[in-house]
């Protein structure tokens, strides 16, 4: 079996799996498993990044351990409905994530955190 750079980056992730960080007032918790690849998470993993305030608020969230759907006109309920496992949370917000590679989820994870803490 041929090892890939992608393989290599799901790798070093799962590896961050458990990992506490505090951070200017704000911690911050990774949780990342391995799991059959499937069509809800064709990456083969279970993931959970989170940015937490002093009072242990998450003000911030990058996981796929729970479908949401976009919302759409009643009227149309059926119609151009996307169903997602990849998303963020920002405070009570939930918005769509495309996951592209562990290294970019990283990066975004950690260009979000640095933003809300530099505020």
């Amino acid at each position: 079996m041929k090892y890939t750079q992608a393989d290599e980056e799901l790798e070093t992730l799962i590896e961050l799996n458990g990992q506490r960080y505090w951070i200017k007032n704000h911690w911050i918790k990774i949780d990342v498993r391995q799991v059959e690849k499937n069509e809800h998470r064709p990456h083969g993993i279970h993931y959970s990044l989170t940015l937490h305030d002093r009072n242990n608020t998450r003000i911030l969230g990058f996981d796929n351990a729970h479908i949401i759907k976009k919302k759409g006109r009643i009227s149309r309920k059926y119609s151009g409905r996307i169903v997602t496992w990849d998303h963020v949370h920002k405070q009570q917000k939930v918005e769509h994530y495309l996951f592209s590679s562990a290294s970019q989820l990283l990066q975004d994870f950690w260009d979000a955190v640095n933003e809300i803490i530099d505020r």
